[in-house]
């Protein structure tokens, strides 16, 4: 029996520190490292059980060849070698290049493993034979936007900073189910007199771990923030000094925006009363040091980067970055100590013809001159796509606009390659599967955009099965392709070395740490939260760079119908993984409506209703809940298509692919629906 330290590899800010027990190759027992800076010993209950993923029944063992019909199940599939798998695709995308160009080849990828050596593994490859480049803004490219606009490349704060806090801010964060390890350090707050405030949509499973509530109209937050702001200014409340020596625009705020943006103008807008709006105001600009922790779903909207941009001000207006404990988290800047680029390969050039945006998976699909409709560069004229090779993701659930994407993915023309762990609903649409492995059955390293702790991910178990790793799936790959960059020659400890090495922002003594094992947390420079690295080498709530330089309200798109539909987390899954889970509950996915709307559409509890707008139905069945606010409905979690409420089709058959103000990031939360009952 034997211990290895390992890093959760999933889409969550807290990359939590794991301590696998394995006994005879198998792993046995997972839990939390104590050790780990910001994890804590704890792990969220999605992870309390991670040797049953791992050695899951379900888990996809060998290579499959569809050789039935698509969109049905593993049925129609059959048993292959890897070398008959490989040589198959192989074959295909040498003809596809050939035939209609490279650039008609599209991987789509995201963040099934977070580690920096299997997340991008296929990047540069695909690059490297031509084919269509696709970026990674399917999450939060708009907050990151955000926050370079006002911020630069500032280093952000030291989560556990906030320990230190005495007013905390979750501001459109479900930590619960998102940032549990946090939670840590605001109850070292809480106990020391912190007051924590909980900014959202609806009723989350942090809602008894705040003091105050405040529930906002769906993206109307930047509204708030501005009038948070108009408040601040008003009764004398900002902190002049800071603003003169570290701010620019505040004039010009105070002159041309902020005048708009009163109480009861801003509670028209994000329903919020009025009074509320002051109580938060003055409690916010009098506490001492306070903490804004900034989630990614305000910037889910059509509005989404410029909301996030004025959250982003407030800790400027009243100078909390000067003090212990105060300032605004969005995401931490950890992967800027890890020479990550090196996985790109920048010295290389490999000219791309176009770019996908994430988002737009189903447009182009189903229509090769989508980017160029979109105002998008396509050098290729619109090349259709005719080879899609799909990994660390599940598109057929997760991407928005779900029905184009299911259309996209029929298609007769279009050869498929899936790797995976698990049959997942994207796996139904492929020619190909590949097996992959779980993160405790290959090498990786992870950082984190929640914290500042770095570990090295050594493998502690075979791959169960004949399962492979992204990196040498694409290595053998590329070697097939006749591609003889040393790159694909590396192994994935030597790529690990390599990243590490030859980052400038590591200490010879972390970096030896951190090869070693140990779950290293880097240490940040001093007086780091006042150095704003800035043109101006200021905040700049004004950005004379952007497109609207100064900050300011802009409405989200919405769809003319007359609720708002909020998809929340449900604390059993994130995206679509742990969805091959097995769950004592009959009815996972379900919709939450306010008793008073319901009244008026004559509709009970336990109702199956449709849920509707121009882009599909759902068939659901509602349950009546008075934290709901009014306008709003409310369904937790993104399910697979066996654990959907709708025979049919999953919950992002209602989501658009329109893209946010700033990064081309998804507008999941951007979506309006009408209700009838069957």
């Amino acid at each position: 029996m034997r211990e290895y330290t390992n890093i959760c590899p999933y889409d969550c800010p807290d990359a939590c520190g794991l301590v696998v027990t394995v006994d005879n190759n198998k792993v046995i027992n997972v839990r939390g490292h104590k050790e780990h800076a910001f994890t804590r010993g704890t792990l969220c209950p999605k992870m309390v059980h991670y040797e049953q993923i791992i050695h899951s029944p379900k888990r996809l063992t060998t290579p499959l060849r569809r050789v039935g019909k698509k969109g049905i199940g593993i049925d129609q599939f059959e048993r292959i070698s890897w070398d008959d798998a490989l040589h198959t695709i192989v074959n295909n995308f040498k003809h596809t290049i050939d035939t209609y160009g490279s650039e008609s080849i599209l991987r789509y990828s995201y963040a099934g493993t977070m580690g920096a050596v299997n997340s991008p593994a296929g990047d540069y490859f695909f690059r490297r034979i031509g084919a269509t480049n696709q970026d990674r803004g399917i999450c939060s490219p708009a907050k990151q936007a955000a926050f370079k606009s006002v911020y630069g490349d500032t280093i952000a704060i030291k989560p556990q900073e906030a320990q230190h806090s005495d007013l905390i801010i979750l501001w459109s964060i479900n930590a619960i189910a998102t940032d549990l390890h946090f939670l840590h350090d605001v109850n070292v707050a809480k106990q020391r007199g912190a007051t924590v405030w909980v900014i959202d949509t609806h009723k989350t499973y942090t809602y008894d771990q705040a003091t105050h509530h405040v529930y906002v109209k769906p993206g109307s937050d930047g509204a708030l923030a501005l009038g948070l702001m108009h408040i601040i200014h008003r009764d004398d409340l900002a902190d002049i000094d800071f603003i003169q020596r570290y701010v620019q625009g505040y004039e010009e705020l105070v002159r041309d925006v902020l005048p708009t943006f009163t109480p009861d103008y801003v509670s028209s807008i994000c329903g919020v009363p009025a009074e509320v709006i002051e109580e938060l105001a003055h409690a916010y600009a009098k506490a001492k040091a306070p903490f804004i922790r900034l989630g990614s779903g305000v910037s889910r909207y059509g509005n989404g980067s410029m909301s996030c941009r004025c959250i982003n001000a407030l800790p400027a207006v009243i100078g909390a970055w000067q003090h212990l404990g105060g300032g605004l988290l969005s995401s931490a800047s950890s992967s800027q100590y890890l020479n990550k680029s090196f996985m790109q390969q920048p010295q290389v050039v490999t000219p791309a013809k176009r770019l996908m945006p994430m988002i737009l998976l189903g447009d182009l699909l189903t229509n090769p001159k989508a980017l160029l409709e979109h105002g998008l560069e396509d050098t290729s004229g619109g090349v259709p796509v005719h080879s899609l090779y799909v990994f660390s993701s599940n598109p057929a659930i997760t991407a928005p606009n779900q029905n184009f994407v299911r259309q996209g993915l029929m298609r007769d023309d279009l050869f498929t390659v899936v790797h995976e762990r698990f049959f997942t609903d994207t796996c139904a649409y492929a020619d190909i599967i590949l097996p992959a492995t779980s993160s405790v059955e290959s090498d990786d390293i992870f950082n984190s955009y929640g914290h500042y702790t770095i570990a090295a991910n050594y493998q502690a178990i075979p791959p169960v099965g004949e399962s492979r790793s992204n990196w040498r799936v694409i290595s053998e790959l590329a070697r097939r392709m006749g591609l003889d960059d040393p790159f694909f020659k590396m192994t994935e400890l030597e790529l690990i070395e390599q990243m590490v090495r030859s980052s400038s922002k590591l200490s010879q003594e972390e970096q030896d740490r951190i090869l070693q094992g140990d779950l290293v947390e880097v240490e940040l420079p001093e007086n780091y939260k006042l150095d704003f690295k800035t043109p101006s080498g200021k905040i700049e709530i004004l950005n004379p760079q952007e497109n609207i330089p100064l900050i300011t309200y802009r409405e989200p798109y919405g769809d003319g119908e007359p609720f708002w539909l909020i998809v929340g987390n449900d604390i059993r899954i994130l995206d679509s993984s742990f969805c091959e889970m097995e769950f004592d509950d009959p009815e996972l996915m379900k919709l939450r409506m306010n008793p008073d709307d319901a009244r008026l559409y004559n509709i009970n509890d336990g109702d199956v209703v449709e849920i509707y707008n121009i882009r599909g139905t759902v068939r659901i069945k509602v349950y009546l809940d008075a934290m709901v606010q009014r306008g709003t409905l409310v369904t937790l979690g993104v399910w697979w298509q066996s654990q959907s409420s709708d025979d049919a089709v999953g919950i992002n058959a209602l989501t658009a692919s329109r893209p946010t103000d700033a990064g081309w990031g998804s507008t999941f939360y951007d979506v309006q629906v009408n209700i009838r009952k069957i």
